[in-house]
């Protein structure tokens, strides 16, 4: 309960329309407890007494309190559900924010479908019952303390005897609110399970179908769907035995009040009046008491949600810019690694040790080796993706840790070796991080990439909406939007991962073509797996086991004769291999045509 409890800071914008809302309720509620003193008043005044006008009147002054009834629960309502949706909007932006701001290590723990149920699911709980659920605990509170007040003022000995049942009622609605917050709490765990389920699926059904895989995919999701059932059933058990118990203990009261008011009425010491007017009360009182339950049940549900949303809320960003961090409009573009080392979380090994490195201005660096040898790492370290362990990096000798995260990061153009592009048009694309590029400098950008071309091949051109994650393209054609958007920016530094992996031979020499004179005037660092995309770099690293085995030029490095030579001459007779397959399989196809010309 006590995370339920936080969200009142969200509440706090809003006070003047929640004591709107409580005013609204506090009338109403004065309103619906006068009903049962008139009609009390119309028994004993007007009916044993027989004034017609009497009841003329009470009959007119029920119209006019139950159309005033109407009007403030309309408004009472209204302000309510709106005060709750206010909370839900602030809360999923504040959700939405902090996990934008959240670093990498934590995203590479984190289910995304966990991240999304508790974004949505988890907040619409608290919104349920900061809605509906808040207004009927307050109106039940003031209607039971009000009808505490008038009965025990009326008759004390009969207010205690139609009182009495209710203790239980309370006791066990206690008892039932202590247990289905934690039972809440692994629903809600459940549901996120689906979610991440669904979103898994939804993302890789091109494997999922390539490999026919669908039955088994189906029998995981029917697996995390049987586990909410479980514990959905679960809650409404314990909720089944004590909703019937609220209807039984409210008729004991009715009858405790017939039987001793009756004898009451007969001794002459209550009215007929008085003894209906004590059961319009408690029959008034049983309406939200019979509610209770279920308003426990919402907050048990909203306590959950609130836990699991805090505990997202609570985790603080380890990557952030401190509040004296400095902001550099314009870098130069010197990098350095200071004896780095960086080792992941949960990782026995180290993923980069002792690198130490310094690279001038406008410099081309080339980064090559075996898979896991620490390439992306290398480079993720420059932006401060990730945070070194050990040692320093430095732009412009400025320790990354001190600078200002937004403005390092806007002068770093990053091509990441899986394209992600976004549902939107490929203009938007483009200028994703310029939005307020021109459409003459996205063209030029687009031109660069050599991706101009197909673009202008589409119907609506630049402005064709691409599907999810750019689905739509093929890999090349994402990757080189990939590449105009990295363009567009006209970064300081360039970092290229891995970025014409998939790209075919041809149009890979087109794009090296165009880096090569953008890459003039701005520190690159290229990602490579092929020896032909990295031979006229500045510098060539050489990484192995997260160490920097060899550096040098192309040449300097074959003249070496170390690992770089060795993947050099791998990569020559995989090339002289494919091209003596090419050759013999042209030849066989022209016996085949000449076979079947005879």
């Amino acid at each position: 309960m006590k995370h339920l409890l936080r969200t009142r800071i969200f509440l706090k914008p809003y006070l003047w329309q929640i004591l709107a809302t409580l005013l609204m309720l506090l009338i109403l509620t004065g309103l619906n407890l006068l009903v049962p003193r008139i009609i009390q008043t119309v028994i004993d005044d007007g009916l044993l007494r027989g004034d017609m006008s009497y009841l003329i009147r009470a009959a007119l002054l029920l119209f006019g309190l139950g159309l005033a009834s109407a009007i403030l629960n309309l408004g009472n309502r209204y302000g309510s559900e709106w005060i709750a949706a206010r909370v839900g909007y602030d809360l999923r932006n504040r959700m939405y924010d902090h996990i934008q701001h959240l670093p990498f290590t934590y995203h590479d723990h984190t289910q995304s479908g966990q991240l999304i149920s508790r974004c949505i699911e988890d907040v619409r709980s608290i919104e349920r019952f900061a809605g509906n659920a808040v207004a009927d605990l307050v109106r039940f509170v003031l209607l039971t303390v009000g009808i505490i007040y008038i009965m025990a003022s009326s008759n004390l000995l009969l207010a205690g005897i139609a009182l009495l049942p209710m203790l239980p009622l309370i006791l066990m609605t206690s008892i039932f609110g202590t247990k289905v917050g934690g039972l809440f709490f692994i629903v809600d765990n459940a549901v996120g399970e689906v979610s991440n389920r669904l979103q898994e699926n939804v993302v890789g059904i091109q494997v999922v179908r390539a490999f026919a895989r669908e039955n088994y995919e189906i029998k995981r999701f029917d697996a995390a769907n049987k586990e909410v059932f479980k514990s959905w059933i679960h809650v409404i058990d314990e909720w089944a035995k004590i909703m019937p118990t609220t209807n039984w203990l409210t008729a004991i009261s009715i009858i405790l009040i017939l039987w001793f008011g009756g004898q009451m009425v007969m001794d002459g010491t209550l009215t007929v009046g008085a003894i209906v007017a004590f059961n319009a009360y408690i029959l008034m009182l049983a309406e939200p008491a019979q509610q209770l339950t279920g308003l426990v049940n919402a907050g048990g549900e909203a306590a959950a949600g609130a836990q699991r949303v805090f505990e997202v809320l609570d985790t603080e960003p380890a990557i952030q810019s401190s509040a004296d961090a400095l902001r550099l409009n314009t870098l130069r573009g010197e990098v350095e690694f200071r004896d780095v080392g960086l080792k992941y979380k949960d990782e026995k090994t180290a993923s980069l040790n002792g690198i130490s490195l310094r690279v001038e201005p406008n410099r081309i660096v080339a980064l090559i080796g075996p898979t896991g040898s620490g390439k992306t790492s290398f480079v993720n370290l420059i932006p401060r993706f990730y945070d070194v362990t050990e040692g320093y990096v430095l732009v412009d000798g400025v320790d990354v840790r001190a600078m200002d995260l937004v403005s390092l990061r806007k002068q770093i153009g990053i091509v990441l070796q899986t394209s992600l592009l976004f549902s939107d048009t490929i203009k938007a694309n483009i200028a994703y991080g310029r939005p307020d590029a021109t459409m003459d400098e996205i063209l030029a950008a687009a031109k660069a990439a050599q991706a101009h071309e197909f673009i202008e091949g589409f119907t609506h051109g630049y402005e064709t909406i691409v599907g999810e994650r750019g689905v739509t393209l093929s890999g090349g054609q994402r990757q080189r939007v990939a590449i105009a958007r990295a363009l567009l920016m006209n970064p300081r530094i360039l970092i290229l991962d891995d970025s014409t992996s998939s790209v075919d031979t041809q149009t890979e020499k087109l794009i090296q073509a165009a880096l090569d004179t953008l890459m003039e005037g701005r520190t690159t660092f290229v990602i490579a797996h092929r020896l032909s995309t990295v031979r006229r770099a500045d510098m060539i690293l050489v990484m192995d086991k997260g160490q920097i085995a060899e550096r040098g030029t192309h040449n300097e490095l074959l003249a070496r004769g170390g690992l770089y030579k060795e993947i050099h001459d791998l990569q020559l007779i995989d090339h002289a291999r494919f091209a003596e397959e090419m050759e013999i399989l042209q030849e066989e196809k022209v016996t085949v045509r000449e076979e079947h010309e005879l």
